[in-house]
């Protein structure tokens, strides 16, 4: 069993360090907000996790560091960037797992500091939200090197379902941002289309049924379709977080100068989502903007 550093504790990254106990790895754990051991994380302490005060601490002989954070600045931020990160403690040849959604660039980057003392690095963002963490099948995308990436497996396979190896370091994230693209879009896809079938008059649940069973079916429709029918905006996927991995895209894309029009309305759709204060929301809130 492996010595493991689980930095992020949030609504994904808890039940994923209960997987990880329950396969009987030893866990060192730390949460950027200090009372989460006192609350949300305190069965993981009682399953025998160490709680950590900083990111440093979890790292101390750690054989993985695990990081499930918001955004680029976070994960450089636990990781090398601040006064406590993992860095000061993590041993040569430790790898980190990071499964927070960032730049690709920025993957890169972090992957660098931490080679300079001999840690690797491997990029692997999940998708699946807060139920598969729960049931422990998330889909993984990766980057990182073969050597790297087997070790890994083979810590992931605990809680994931799906794990493909997209390629070097980064190339996990271009995969995630891809999966972003795709999704969000189709979310803004049965919002309009429902839109239009309540501005003539038509029954959504019906319409729903109708196109949930012919070529315009797809997953998003599946899970947002009833949603959006039922007016149940409640958090499944929260729209902040859709929101954020979409600006990415968006900053990338600029830079790029890639010309992806389906991707800037959107983009324009979620800022407008974000200033109504729906963020917290479930992504589903997309209808409620066509609606303002």
């Amino acid at each position: 069993m492996s010595t493991i550093a689980f930095i992020g504790l949030g609504n994904m990254g808890r039940p994923m360090a209960g997987f990880l106990l329950k396969a009987g790895h030893q866990l060192r754990i730390y949460a950027r907000r200090p009372e989460v051991f006192q609350n949300e994380a305190k069965h993981l302490i009682e399953a025998g996790a160490i709680a950590c005060s900083s990111p440093a601490e979890a790292a101390q002989g750690a054989d993985f560091i695990i990081t499930n954070v918001m955004g680029t600045q976070d994960v450089a931020e636990v990781l090398h960037a601040g006064s406590e990160a993992a860095i000061k403690t993590a041993k040569p040849g430790a790898i980190c797992i990071d499964h927070s959604t960032i730049d690709p660039q920025g993957a890169k980057d972090i992957a660098a500091v931490m080679a300079s003392i001999g840690v690797t690095y491997v990029d692997a963002p999940v998708s699946g939200g807060v139920k598969a963490a729960t049931e422990g099948t998330l889909v993984m995308m990766m980057g990182g090197s073969d050597q790297d990436v087997a070790k890994v497996k083979e810590i992931v396979k605990n809680y994931a379902k799906t794990i493909t190896h997209i390629g070097g370091v980064g190339h996990g994230q271009v995969a995630k941002l891809c999966n972003q693209i795709a999704q969000v879009i189709n979310i803004q896809g049965v919002a309009e289309s429902l839109r239009f079938a309540q501005a003539n008059g038509a029954d959504l649940q019906k319409v729903f049924e109708a196109i949930s069973g012919g070529m315009a079916g797809s997953r998003m429709l599946d899970l947002m379709g009833p949603k959006m029918v039922s007016r149940d905006f409640k958090a499944g996927i929260e729209a902040r977080l859709h929101a954020k991995d979409f600006f990415l895209v968006k900053d990338a894309a600029t830079k790029s100068h890639l010309d992806m029009p389906a991707l800037q309305t959107v983009a324009v759709q979620l800022e407008k989502l974000m200033e109504s204060g729906w963020g917290y929301d479930d992504t589903s809130s997309l209808l409620k903007v066509l609606e303002a």
